[in-house]
């Protein structure tokens, strides 16, 4: 996917909406277009959170390992963000990612955005700004998941 068409998606993406065109233009040439197909592990826990995503097609799991056994505690679809971990340090996947069906994501480049984010640090702290909530609400799944999964704790 060319660059030019790539901004112009970032630009229209409701969660960059309202960011200036320079710094659409700055992410888009950190993205490339990826496809999965049913199944596939996008990341695993523990990866390098080495790229984000913006779900354009599809649906993906969120799981977290719990007995053995993979558990989804959200599932993503269209215009969501997916690994929000890249700019949070030490850049590691605290869950997996794994295809529902058939998905296409925008994948960026975490190293060359957090590059740009330090030469940049406006659209550094736009970023964040836009990240951090993301951040928050999937640990608050995480929770209430568990809490749906292990009970409330004990009747004290």
């Amino acid at each position: 996917m060319e660059t030019h068409k790539l901004e112009e998606i970032i630009a229209q993406d409701p969660f960059f909406f309202g960011l200036n065109g320079a710094f659409c233009r700055t992410i888009a040439g950190c993205g490339k277009q990826m496809r999965f197909e049913k199944g596939q592990y996008i990341y695993r826990q523990g990866d390098a959170a080495d790229r984000f995503y913006i779900v354009r097609h599809g649906h993906v799991a969120l799981e977290l390992s719990a007995m053995g056994k993979p558990h989804v505690f959200q599932t993503l679809h269209d215009g969501d963000v997916l690994n929000a971990t890249w700019i949070v340090p030490p850049y590691r996947c605290f869950s997996n990612a794994r295809a529902v069906g058939p998905t296409i994501l925008i994948a960026f480049d975490a190293a060359c955005l957090r590059g740009k984010c330090d030469d940049d640090h406006d659209l550094g702290y736009d970023l964040m700004k836009r990240f951090i909530p993301v951040v928050v609400e999937r640990l608050n799944h995480a929770r209430l998941q568990s809490l749906d999964v292990y009970g409330a704790g004990s009747d004290n």
